[in-house]
Order: C-alpha cells, then structure tokens, then sequence
C-alpha cells in the first residue's frame, strides 16, 4: 500500500495494534510503527505526537460521546436515570470495536504507564459525566457520586465484554451491572 492512499490515521492504528501485541508496548518504535503502515514517520507525527496516543487519542471520542449523550438527556432525568442513558449512548461506540477493544485493554493491562493513564482516562470521563449533572442542576456531592458510579458500572461492564471472546452488547452489559448494583446497594 502506498503512502498516498488514504486512512493513513486508521493504517498507523491497525500497524501499532498489530506490533503491540506482537511485541509489548515498549518493545515498540515509532519507525516500526510507520514502517508497518507503509508510511513514514514524519506522517506519523502529523496524526500522533507520540505511540502512547495511538491508545489515547487526544480528541477522545468516547469523552466527546459522554458530554453528548447528557445534554440528549430529557431535563426530566434524575441523576441515575441520565447516567444510564448517557451509559446506553456510548455502548453505540463500541459496535463494531470488540476486537480492538480487546486488543487494546491487553496492550494497556500488560504496561504500568498505560494503566496509569486508562486510571487518568477514566476520571476525565467521571468529570465530564459530574460537570454535566451539575449542569443540570445535580448539586453536590450527588453529581460526584452519581458520575463516579456511572463510570464503575462502565468499567465493569467494558472489562466483562473485552474478556468474553463472543460478547454480547455492551450497553446491556451496563443495563444489567445498574440493575446489580441497585441490588446491592438497596438489599432487593
């Protein structure tokens, strides 16, 4: 393939997913990468400042889904209510991904840096979810908590599906963990 073709963005994904599972993370250079890709590395550093952002993209559309999804919410949503809607919403990033997703949580399980750097991902996402309640008139600590719980039962739910080689769908992978977590929570 040459470099002029296009989806050079999603051909420097596919070649870092593919060599970071063959090698490790660190085992991995730059060059490597574009190599793989077919491209060099000067067109890798116009999509990504550096490897680790191959993971952690800089406009991550997962946070941009969450911010979306509240304000999609009807006003009527109590708090709990438009985490689960926000949490249906952002399963529908992730039709299609599975195999990326695995693929991807292994690289990050497998890395003490990258894991720091899901952690920092994850609250991002815990704030965006908190400051989008409180835009909604959830006051404190109420937005906190139900932003922090919202993004427990993702997590849950996410590392469930990335485990399970034939998964169903995410999103009632989290319907299911908000109902569990009702059950534990108020004895029913």
């Amino acid at each position: 393939m040459g470099r002029w073709e296009p989806n050079a963005r999603g051909r420097l994904e596919e070649a870092a997913m593919a060599l970071f599972n063959e090698r490790g993370f660190e085992q991995v250079t730059v060059a490597e990468i574009a190599g793989r890709a077919g491209l060099t590395e000067r067109t890798f550093y116009r999509h990504f400042s550096d490897k680790r952002e191959v993971l952690f993209p800089d406009s991550n559309p997962l946070v941009t889904g969450f911010a979306a999804a509240i304000e999609d919410a009807p006003q009527s949503a109590v708090p709990m209510e438009t985490v689960a809607l926000v949490l249906k919403a952002v399963a529908a990033f992730f039709v299609g991904r599975h195999e990326y997703s695995r693929q991807r949580q292994a690289v990050v399980n497998a890395n003490a840096e990258l894991r720091e750097r899901e952690a920092v991902k994850l609250a991002w996402l815990s704030d965006t979810l908190a400051e989008g309640l409180r835009r909604r008139g959830v006051t404190e600590p109420g937005a906190s908590l139900a932003a922090e719980t919202g993004v427990a039962v993702f997590k849950v739910a996410h590392a469930q599906w990335v485990a399970d080689p034939e998964p169903g769908d995410l999103g009632e992978l989290m319907r299911l963990a908000l109902i569990e977590l009702k059950a534990v929570t108020c004895g029913e």
